[in-house]
């Protein structure tokens, strides 16, 4: 009997937790004021399925993310993209992000872009961010994964 009763404090613990984490997320839903937002126009010209279809979408996981030296934007990615190799990816995003708070973050890529070298480092793919204009400001949000989806999960 006592081990049932550990599970049920463990289940409402659980559910507490859940509980607080959905109010969490209305909370913080409920605050944005969308009225104050300027997004992009849609592209006019459309894009066959074919040439979508040649683009590589992934789920990396960062292993680890440091300022470029000498470069005010540039974040260096070390990510692990499934293939058991790492891969390195620049963005020039350091005005919306630390390094430090981005390790551990399960991200999308694009990965089969030709290396492009940016401060004398190759950068292999590019990490797929949304961005917007608030009150004549330019706010990114990189895209952030469950992290329960795996390093090298292919988007469709």
């Amino acid at each position: 009997m006592k081990s049932l009763d550990g599970v049920n404090k463990k289940n409402d613990v659980n559910n507490t937790a859940s509980e607080a984490r959905e109010k969490n997320v209305k909370t913080e839903s409920e605050k944005i004021d969308f009225s104050k937002v300027k997004v992009e126009p849609l592209f006019e010209e459309f894009v066959d399925f074919d040439t979508f279809s040649k683009s590589d979408f992934r789920a990396v996981k960062v292993k680890e993310c440091v300022a470029v030296p000498k470069s005010k934007k540039l974040l260096q990615f070390t990510l692990d993209d499934g293939t058991g190799t790492d891969r390195t990816i620049l963005s020039g995003i350091h005005s919306f992000y630390e390094p430090e708070e981005l390790v551990g973050k399960t991200l999308i890529a694009i990965t089969n872009l030709p290396p492009r070298a940016m401060m004398g480092i190759d950068s292999c793919g590019m990490l797929l961010s949304a961005i917007h204009e608030e009150e004549g400001e330019e706010k990114l949000h990189l895209l952030m994964v469950d992290d329960h989806i795996p390093a090298g999960a292919k988007l469709y």
